[in-house]
């Protein structure tokens, strides 16, 4: 049997895993009853990848096709997961590049074609969403063609075939229908034969010694620890000898005890997994990601899979809030250690070392969503955690310290521009191009170092009312630039521990803007709101009404209280500053002073 291994890229929203879903819909590998049929987004099946609407994990399946394989491995789209993408790519002989019909091509578009151009992966271009009202299908084809002119160090990979459709209807063609609806007829078969004429076969070598190499590890709990990877050569049966290969040394000699590969979602045991296709095998207790499992007979190692480095740090440690221990399972540093170090096993775009000043840890990541996801999944996991304003990392090259820079894409109504602008230029961006499309829809394109980036998109999407569309590419290192100067207002602090009380609300709200109603616990040191004014505010909300024998003339008048604003995980690091630390538990965020006293605060002032 012929396999194909084909790799779906794309900018994040540009519709890869909806298009996943019509092909394994209209392959018939599940049957008509079957709950799939009916489901959306098979792919997604992370719980924060369904809340957020993102792929943040790459995941592979497999369809078949006129008696032919095909691996369909689905990559994120967002730039914080890049080595999601770097890590898998290498699984596959083909890439089908999707790019929406009216955004056209978006930074992490460059970034996944360029990665795919490095691999030489044989590139199909799916021009997607060709139904949108604003959908400009040419215009974006002559961008593509663009980006693969700046991109290609082979003239070969120019010449790349384009398909047309829409992954939502389960649709493609190989030109665009005049005029597309609903209605109009289609199915994924345009699709199905390009990568079967295209994409090369994978099941070479058959005949050499067994080789793999470890892209995935996966976890059973019938069986322990999954190595998953694309067969270079070779086959194996189930009960034979493997060897674990590192760097050509040899880590030890054990027995392929399962055997697996993918049909559909679903996992089936083999006797025998052969060259070119994407399988598992249990059987090695101890293994990372990058290592090679070969015949013991022949024990040459694969080149390691290398990912770009992080550029954001934060510190994650205990939480040591006076409610700390009351939410969570987990709250030891060694805990969290074990689970951090335990995350580096999977996540190859991840770094993990301890602080030099405290019992906690230094995490790097791509970027702020990066981070957050993390921070997010052991909060879900039973985690109570200590967590620092994001900071980038700084590098020396020859001498000069730099910091990342990166491109910033925004698309924005004509309206908003005006703000846009001015929240670029605090933050010290540099406009390299605008264009306008559909007349009141412009891109913004500006060169701005990720420090001056950090904790923009609240400010971004308050300024143009949730409407801004913000995506960002990394462009590499550059000297230290200038920073911006402090653009958070202050914060309000409760100066007392105990329990909100509508009164001493009703007088914080005068201030600024509160993140809690009342009847909440509070403690001395916790930031309770965001100030009207650039400096800190101290307030007592737990303050109660005295009473008194005499009647005043606001007796009996109802205290009007604002809704308070209640802000997610991202936003709360998005307005963290320096002095700031963030509580995260399972069951709330809370943001507080590093220093819960005033007195502590004033001499950390001075000590500055």
């Amino acid at each position: 049997m012929k396999i194909r291994n084909i790799a779906i890229i794309a900018h994040v929203d540009h519709g890869k895993t909806t298009l996943v879903d019509g092909l394994l819909k209209q392959s018939h590998i599940f049957r008509d009853n079957q709950k799939e049929m009916q489901q959306e987004l098979l792919m997604d099946s992370n719980d924060l990848e369904r809340e957020k609407g993102i792929t943040i994990l790459a995941k592979n399946t497999s369809i078949e096709y006129k008696e032919e394989k095909i691996n369909i491995i689905d990559t994120p789209g967002h730039a914080d997961f890049g080595s999601e993408v770097e890590r898998v790519l290498n699984m596959a002989s083909g890439a089908l590049l999707l790019v929406d019909a009216a955004e056209g091509p978006l930074p992490q578009t460059r970034f996944v074609l360029r990665k795919a151009l490095e691999a030489k992966l044989k590139v199909i271009l799916f021009i997607n969403k060709i139904d949108k009202q604003d959908a400009r299908p040419i215009e974006v084809l002559h961008e593509v063609e663009s980006l693969f002119l700046e991109l290609a160090e082979d003239e070969s990979a120019l010449d790349f075939t384009t398909l047309y459709g829409v992954g939502r209807d389960g649709k493609a063609y190989t030109s665009i229908p005049e005029e597309y609806t609903k209605d109009t007829p289609g199915d994924l078969t345009s699709l199905l034969e390009t990568i079967i004429n295209e994409v090369p076969n994978s099941n070479i070598n058959v005949d050499k010694p067994f080789q793999m190499l470890i892209s995935t590890i996966d976890h059973d709990p019938y069986v322990g620890r999954l190595c998953i990877g694309k067969i270079t050569r070779g086959t194996l049966k189930k009960g034979q000898k493997v060897a674990l290969i590192h760097n050509e040394k040899a880590i030890g000699t054990y027995t392929a005890t399962k055997l697996f590969t993918s049909r559909g979602l679903q996992k089936n045991e083999v006797d025998e997994i052969v060259s070119g296709d994407i399988a598992s095998l249990a059987g090695i207790p101890e293994l990372t990601i990058g290592q090679t499992v070969t015949d013991p007979a022949a024990p040459e190692s694969l080149p390691t899979i290398k990912v770009e480095e992080p550029t954001i740090k934060i510190k994650i440690g205990p939480n040591t809030s006076p409610f700390a221990g009351r939410e969570g399972v987990f709250v030891t540093s060694r805990q969290i250690s074990a689970r951090l170090y335990k995350e580096l096993e999977t996540d190859l775009g991840l770094r993990v070392e301890d602080a030099d000043d405290s019992n906690g840890f230094m995490v790097s990541g791509r970027g702020e969503l990066h981070l957050a996801m993390l921070i997010e999944s052991m909060r879900r996991e039973g985690f109570e955690l200590e967590v620092s304003k994001p900071q980038v990392i700084y590098k020396k090259v020859d001498g000069v310290t730099c910091e990342p820079y990166e491109e910033l894409t925004i698309d924005v109504h004509k309206n908003y521009m005006g703000a846009v602008t001015e929240e670029i230029g605090k933050r010290k961006g540099k406009l390299i191009n605008m264009t306008t499309h559909q007349d009141s829809q412009i891109r913004l394109i500006y060169h701005i170092s990720s420090r001056n980036l950090i904790g923009i998109r609240s400010n971004l999407m308050t300024n143009t009312r949730g409407t801004a569309l913000m995506n960002t590419y990394l462009l590499g290192y550059e000297p230290l630039g200038s920073a911006m100067e402090s653009i958070r207002n202050g914060a309000i602090v409760s100066t007392e521990s105990g329990e909100t009380l509508s009164y001493g609300l009703a007088n914080a709200q005068l201030r600024g803007t509160l993140f809690y109603g009342p009847g909440e616990k509070v403690y001395e040191g916790m930031i309770v709101g965001l100030a009207a004014q650039d400096r800190d505010v101290e307030v007592n909300i737990c303050k109660k009404k005295n009473l008194t024998n005499n009647r005043s003339s606001g007796e009996g008048v109802k205290i009007q209280l604002e809704p308070p604003t209640i802000l997610s995980l991202e936003q709360y690091l998005d307005v963290i500053v320096d002095d700031e630390y963030l509580e995260v538990t399972p069951q709330s965020l809370r943001l507080r002073k590093i220093q819960l006293t005033l007195a502590l605060r004033r001499i950390a002032d001075r000590k500055k």
